[in-house]
């Protein structure tokens, strides 16, 4: 096999090297519990406030308001419930294009506590329809509105100023999926007045099994886990230091190359397509003006050959997704994809290509050539 090519950076990212060694370092010197008081604790206990710290600093949030959790699913799992257990929380807006995560405790919670669920239309394009929203929010009930930032799948990206608009001027909780987004953009929470975010560090170039959830000082949740207090008492049990170390370095150095970063991946994208559609007539890309590393296209290729697609690009060491990693071994439809294309091309093979600065015109070309052998 020649060179293994990575587009599916969407599903998880390649962990930086310096990250690597970060954690190495903290592995065999830092091993101390943060709780204790001892030196060695300590010294574990400066570095994840540390990261804290540094992590506040790129969000523009205090760091009183970032709580280390396990990935993004536990947070969103987490947060939804808390709300409606013990806040009072009587409706959720969402859409039907949001990650699972979002989805199935939104109608978990409906199951369990009967609250009323309104799912908010999609348009063509992808994009939330914010009159629709708008409308739904007039009812007078308290209300949780959920709707992730960049989609998963399609990358259409929310309006966050104008939902956030939305959401104060009647009196709505926010939460958001900031999972995709966090690390290829900058987000200024005094700016966004969302109350909820939550992130996974993996989709950013560091590890998996560590994230972090922002709760506004203004907002009012209850523990996830009871123990030992660590995490202001809301998420008790021994921090992963060196998960949370390698986490903060990650960030640091998304936010730091920013800018050369999301110049070299737009590029990239734009040659994407510009192959895609010069190699493949009839292709069709899902969704509107999508995030700059995600692109979702419609092959102009027969059903038959759809399940065989990327076990023959995996064959020639090239990874791409038919959607979200997350349920890439299932034989239904992408429900996003359900959302915003007619029925006969659902049955038809789109992919999802994600981009990150380790990629090069060669990995298009690659995937091109892979493409045109199918």
């Amino acid at each position: 096999m020649s060179k293994r090519i990575y587009l599916d950076s969407a599903a998880t990212s390649s962990v930086h090297p310096e990250v690597i060694k970060v954690m190495i370092e903290v592995l065999q010197n830092d091993y101390g519990n943060p709780s204790s008081t001892h030196s060695f604790g300590r010294s574990a206990k400066t570095l994840v406030e540390t990261a804290r710290k540094s992590i506040a600093k790129h969000l523009n949030c205090s760091a009183q308001e970032i709580i280390f959790t396990s990935n993004g699913t536990e947070a969103t799992n987490w947060i939804l419930t808390s709300l409606v257990k013990t806040q009072q929380v009587k409706r959720i807006i969402t859409s039907k294009i949001e990650h699972h995560a979002t989805l199935y405790t939104v109608l978990a919670l409906e199951k369990e506590f009967g609250i009323q669920v309104d799912f908010v239309s999609i348009l063509p394009s992808g994009a939330i329809d914010m009159k629709h929203l708008e409308t739904l929010l007039q009812q007078d009930i308290p209300t949780l509105v959920t709707l992730m930032h960049v989609n998963n799948e399609i990358g259409t990206v929310l309006d966050l100023e104008k939902v956030c608009a939305l959401c104060q001027e009647n009196k709505a909780l926010f939460h958001c999926d900031t999972v995709q987004s966090i690390g290829k953009e900058l987000l200024d929470l005094t700016k966004y007045p969302i109350d909820f975010i939550v992130a996974s560090a993996h989709k950013f170039h560091g590890p998996k099994g560590v994230g972090f959830t922002f709760i506004r000082k203004t907002a009012s949740i209850t523990p996830f886990t009871h123990g030992g207090s660590q995490e202001k008492g809301l998420r008790s049990g021994t921090e992963a230091v060196h998960q949370i170390a390698g986490m903060s370095k990650a960030l640091d150095l998304c936010i730091e190359n920013l800018e050369a970063d999301k110049k070299h991946i737009s590029a990239l994208k734009a040659y994407c397509l510009e192959q895609l559609k010069s190699n493949f007539e009839g292709l069709k890309v899902n969704g509107e003006a999508t995030f700059y590393n995600i692109v979702n296209v419609l092959l102009p290729f027969s059903e038959e050959k759809t399940a065989m697609i990327l076990f023959n690009l995996d064959m020639k060491g090239i990874a791409v997704s038919r959607g979200s990693a997350c349920q890439s071994g299932s034989i239904k439809p992408s429900h996003v994809l359900a959302e915003i294309l007619a029925d006969e091309d659902i049955k038809k093979p789109s992919l999802r290509i994600s981009f990150c600065h380790d990629n090069s015109t060669d990995d298009i070309d690659a995937l091109i050539d892979g493409l045109s052998g199918i």
